[in-house]
């Protein structure tokens, strides 16, 4: 049996020895990485003429883009209100007459005035207006009934007006007067505000002005002179908002009247029709006119 011969060595040809093996295999880790670089560059197509045009595509499509369409502008039938289709520029300073100077709400001319139900009532029915349906009313009443006639005071105005709110709550605007004032049938608030005799003979002579005196080229004289004090208190009460609306309204009547007009669009098809400058939040009736436009 032959012994394997063993080679002995120093302890600085050791530290060689290990030192020669890292840098062998340093070299050929640098080799595989040059040689994977190369084969990656190899597959990169080479294109000389290729340049970033990426601002000019930008310009182009602007460009391509369609020219901005005017607004379209609307006329009013008297040429001073003018509307666009397109919204305003919000940037753009406001002018003049387009500025807010009210405080939107009620006012403070109303809420000094008001502390329960009927002081509210007293300011859209203030006195001064109660005195003239008073004096033409007793004085229509003195011509149509004779010496039936007993006349009016403020007590009874207030009781009349307050039977045709209380009608208009119950939603009795289809159903007979006889109905109303039925022991059986009826509500019993009606005979006890009034009775059914005293009614109808207030209805029949129900005045807002001496028709012997009216003007007959007028077809609002009847009404005239308190409707438009009317009117105006709507405007001390309350302010409104930014968004009005503007539109005609139909109040539904068949009875006699020069101006009473024949809407088919409208529930009514006959009546009234009256111009209303609206708060479009509360729908506070802020300015009317009947028949013609409010500007």
């Amino acid at each position: 049996m032959q012994h394997a011969r063993v080679r002995r060595f120093t302890g600085s040809q050791i530290l060689d020895y290990i030192l020669n093996e890292n840098e062998a295999e340093d070299t050929e880790q640098h080799s595989d990485m040059d040689e994977q670089v190369s084969e990656a560059e190899d597959e990169v197509e080479y294109q000389p003429e290729y340049t970033d045009t990426s601002d000019e595509s930008d310009e182009e499509a602007t460009s391509a883009e369609p020219a901005a369409v005017p607004a379209e502008t609307f006329k009013s039938k008297s040429g001073k209100i003018c509307w666009s289709s397109e919204p305003p520029d919000l940037h753009r300073r406001a002018a003049a007459a387009d500025v807010i100077k009210m405080t939107p709400g009620i006012t403070r001319f109303a809420v000094t005035r008001v502390s329960d139900i009927k002081t509210c009532f007293e300011l859209f029915m203030p006195l001064s207006l109660k005195k003239v349906i008073i004096v033409m009313t007793n004085l229509e009443g003195k011509k149509v009934h004779g010496n039936m006639w007993n006349d009016i005071n403020e007590e009874c105005l207030d009781a009349y007006i307050g039977v045709l709110l209380l009608a208009g709550v119950y939603r009795s605007y289809n159903e007979a007067t006889d109905s109303l004032w039925d022991k059986s049938r009826g509500r019993y608030i009606f005979p006890a505000t009034m009775s059914l005799h005293t009614f109808r003979m207030i209805s029949r002579v129900f005045s807002f002005d001496n028709r012997d005196t009216r003007a007959k080229s007028d077809k609002l004289a009847p009404i005239r002179n308190v409707w438009e004090k009317w009117v105006q208190l709507l405007l001390l009460m309350f302010n409104p908002g930014p968004q009005v609306t503007v539109d005609e309204r139909l109040i539904p009547f068949r009875g006699n009247c020069p101006f009473r007009q024949y809407m088919p669009n409208k529930p009514g098809k006959y009546g009234i029709k009256i111009w209303a400058a609206c708060d479009a939040k509360t729908s506070y009736a802020w300015n009317q006119k009947e028949g013609t436009a409010l500007m």
